[in-house]
């Protein structure tokens, strides 16, 4: 590499110069433990109306497997409806640093293409861990600053991560893997304006930043030519969806093939805005101890300023949320929910709990002050303060995000989601099980997804 190449021609020669075979076991078992959420994830949002909708648009046939569905479909479509499903109930993983959703994007892409293009497990290894990690690296660049300008990180950097994790599974060489940055420069797209509403857009980014990534990968590989400044140029993806040239490239690029970022990927233990995970924690534990809603007087919470925009204003409206989708994303319901309900899993979610009037009438009560010293997005903190009828303040302080790297999930934490995940599916406990069993074993061999259909 010379002082003249571009951040994508570095960036593909990093990812050229890679060997599976050298890659920690540590980054394998992440891609094993993403393969086995994001299969549970589809499962259970198989039968939603959303889906449904999605199928009847985008059904065209091939050799892919859309996770939960008979019949087989071309790649992109798999890689759509696989990462909508993914992500279409918010309980999929994280990357703190970001954040940004990489397993919901870059496990469609790269499994669909290796089942549309007859690449082994050992490509599909390469592809996932190369996509995550592409993908979390990203969104260090210019840290809160794409969601700052109205964007959605996951459906903007999904895209180039998927288009890396799929041209490393297909062996693109380095002069390949940047035009296929180049290319899907032009296919990024993600705007959050489904927080006003609860809309499903949020729902089909990752799905659509698969198939994105996947498309200028193969592009690529056929011999289709990208902008070489597409990160850094003036008018390239920086530029365009931060509003910046000024972004740390050397977070991107420093380090890659011998740092393995992906290997904190935090998996969820709530199905809602990850954010909002340690308020969730503090109001389980308030409750706990022997609280009652009507003992409340009011909660105020210590936040980030750059969660605000999404989980806490306009205030009125998140205390009193349109419909369950947009519940996902107000931190005054999903506290209160949690405390009503002493959950916050994919059975809270429902219109049903949304007009609770226990949960609403908590929620009203819930609001916020800015903390200037927040750590986010470095770590997800939670700090919840409550005054009582009875003139006590009891306070409840959360230091991490469970799931993450500092309290991981366990295997068995995570097979145990996949179990109940499947269920609400409608899968049976010895079908999912079989499934979590053979997962240490699907990249050492052929790929073979036909057991997750329907």
């Amino acid at each position: 590499m010379t002082a003249a190449d571009s951040v994508a021609q570095i960036l593909g020669q990093k990812i050229a110069a890679l060997n599976v075979a050298r890659l920690p076991s540590v980054a394998r078992q992440r891609a094993e433990e993403l393969v086995l959420d994001i299969a549970g994830l589809c499962l259970a949002a198989r039968n939603t109306d959303y889906i449904g909708a999605l199928l009847a648009s985008w059904r065209t046939a091939g050799p892919c497997t859309a996770i939960g569905h008979a019949g087989a479909f071309d790649a992109a479509a798999a890689a759509m409806v696989n990462g909508t499903a993914a992500h279409g109930e918010d309980f999929d993983d994280t990357f703190e640093g970001g954040p940004v959703h990489a397993g919901a994007v870059i496990v469609p892409a790269v499994l669909a293409a290796c089942e549309q293009y007859g690449r082994d497990g050992r490509s599909a290894l390469l592809g996932l861990v190369v996509g995550t990690e592409v993908m979390c690296r990203l969104c260090l660049v210019a840290p809160k600053a794409v969601h700052r300008a109205g964007f959605h990180p996951t459906s903007v950097f999904g895209a180039p991560g998927a288009a890396a994790g799929v041209g490393a599974a297909l062996g693109l060489d380095a002069g390949q893997l940047a035009h296929a940055f180049g290319i899907v420069g032009s296919m990024a797209s993600g705007i959050i304006e489904y927080l006003s509403d609860g809309s499903s857009t949020k729902r089909m980014h990752p799905g659509w930043a698969a198939q994105a990534g996947l498309r200028a990968a193969v592009m690529a590989q056929h011999g289709f030519t990208g902008p070489r400044l597409v990160f850094e140029g003036a008018h390239g993806l920086f530029n365009g969806f931060a509003r910046s040239r000024d972004g740390d490239f050397a977070a991107l690029m420093e380090h890659f093939g011998e740092r393995w970022l992906m290997e904190t990927i935090a998996f969820k233990p709530y199905a809602c805005g990850t954010m909002i995970h340690p308020y969730i924690d503090g109001a389980v534990r308030l409750a706990g101890r022997g609280v009652r809603a009507q003992d409340i007087v009011d909660i105020t919470c210590e936040v980030a300023e750059g969660t605000v925009h999404r989980l806490w204003e306009p205030l009125a409206a998140k205390q009193r949320p349109p419909n369950a989708y947009a519940a996902k994303f107000s931190a005054p319901f999903c506290i209160a929910a949690a405390f009503v309900t002493g959950a916050a899993g994919l059975e809270t979610f429902t219109e049903t709990t949304v007009n609770d009037a226990r949960v609403q009438t908590l929620a009203a009560k819930i609001s916020y002050v800015i903390d200037p010293d927040n750590p986010y997005p470095n770590n997800y903190t939670g700090h919840l303060r409550a005054r009582l009828r009875d003139g006590r303040v009891i306070e409840e302080r959360q230091p991490h995000l469970r799931g993450g790297a500092h309290e991981r999930l366990t295997r068995a934490d995570l097979e145990a989601k996949f179990a109940r995940n499947a269920a609400f599916g409608g899968w049976s406990p010895g079908r999912a099980a079989e499934f979590a069993r053979r997962v240490p074993a699907l990249f050492d061999g052929p790929i073979d997804l036909s057991s997750l259909r329907a």
